[in-house]
């Protein structure tokens, strides 16, 4: 097989607790997304308009709905003979299947699958961020100054610095320190969870991590704080754009609202550098004559005879006569009754709800409500 230059590695596997009802069913890269989008699309479309064809995508936890979702990866252009997108269940040993012990331990023991690709690099992605990036400028600055890692970061506020694993640089952008979720940071630089390494120097790194006792075998913890005492040479790339962590819900609603601010640099529907996304099932929306949309994201499939104000609809939504969604985020094939008040709120995938009830508090926090009923 033809030696690659590069491939991509997404970390897919996660629980997503913090996300509550949302991942109940389903894993959290697998999440609807602005709409006609899932949280996996933001990557997987990075890949691709960087020029990046081979991705192994590591699954774990509620695995079925984002195995179907993906497929072949025909939707994102990688269904190629020499490459194209992967899914790589949990790996079996001989007492049976295990689960990853950390993010360096799930690209361990998927060593095989990179060796028969045989990169120059690997790219280390996590599957729960939504932003656009070209990875390909941060591998040519990752070769150019012969690195062995190159960390992805992006300046945070001083004050919320202390949230992050934060790396300092020199001027050059040696990184000459590591520091998880430091109490009294000395950098703004916060690790984006985005990695490039040289294959040959991971793979060691990866082999010796393995047999290595006291260890969580996890990339921030381990893998980068022993290349660091090495004296490998570890360098930042820096990133300026738009990018979310979308972990927990007042996050995952927050970054939603951003895509109606015009303030917010994070077009989803730009042509160049484009999100592909596989919710092309749906028939076209359908406005009723009394209905009332402003600011608002209404996508393919949905029927609309209420008002709608600052809210996104995903495919397939329906909001009933009468109805009024405020603020609120009504994921794919979920149902709002007749004369209903939703304000504030985030319905569940696929969620039915009856007439004239009040969903969400204008004045709380943001809650999900329903249980998902998936249709994929």
């Amino acid at each position: 097989m033809k030696k690659k230059k590069c491939i991509a590695m997404l970390l897919a596997g996660g629980q997503g607790s913090r996300l509550g009802r949302l991942t109940t069913n389903i894993a959290k890269p697998a999440v609807s997304f602005g709409g006609k989008y899932r949280i996996i699309d933001f990557g997987l479309s990075n890949c691709v308009n960087s020029g990046i064809d081979t991705v192994g995508i590591l699954v774990q936890y509620k695995p079925l709905v984002l195995n179907r979702y993906v497929g072949t990866g025909e939707s994102w252009d990688m269904s190629v003979a020499d490459g194209g997108v992967h899914i790589l269940p949990p790996y079996a040993g001989e007492t049976g299947g295990e689960w990853y012990e950390g993010t360096a331990d799930a690209i361990y023991h998927n060593i095989d699958f990179i060796d028969m690709y045989n990169p120059e690099h690997v790219l280390i992605l996590s599957g729960d961020h939504i932003y656009k990036m070209n990875y390909r400028i941060m591998l040519e600055e990752h070769i150019a100054k012969d690195a062995d890692l190159t960390v992805s970061v992006k300046e945070v506020p001083w004050e919320e610095a202390s949230r992050f694993g934060i790396m300092t640089a020199d001027d050059e952008g040696n990184i000459v320190k590591f520091t998880e979720k430091p109490k009294e940071p000395d950098s703004n630089l916060a690790s984006m969870g985005i990695y490039i390494f040289r294959w040959e120097a991971l793979r060691k790194a990866l082999l010796e991590d393995h047999e290595a006792e006291n260890t969580g075998h996890d990339f921030g913890g381990d893998i980068i704080p022993k290349m660091l005492a090495e004296g490998k040479k570890l360098i930042v790339y820096r990133f300026g754009g738009y990018w979310r962590d979308v972990g927990t819900v007042s996050s995952y609603y927050d970054s939603q609202m951003d895509l109606m601010d015009t303030q917010v640099d994070i077009d989803v529907f730009t042509k160049d550098f484009k999100v592909f996304s596989n919710s092309n099932m749906y028939p076209p929306q359908f406005i009723g004559p009394d209905a009332n949309i402003s600011n608002s994201m209404i996508c393919n499939g949905c029927t609309v005879y209420g008002t709608v104000k600052h809210s996104i609809l995903g495919s397939g939504a329906v909001v009933g006569e009468g109805s009024v969604v405020e603020d609120s985020i009504v994921l794919p094939d979920a149902i709002i009754g007749r004369d209903c008040v939703v304000k504030n709120a985030i319905i569940n995938e696929g969620h039915v709800t009856g007439d004239n009830e009040t969903i969400g508090d204008p004045e709380g926090k943001t809650e999900v409500f329903g249980k998902a009923k998936l249709s994929i």
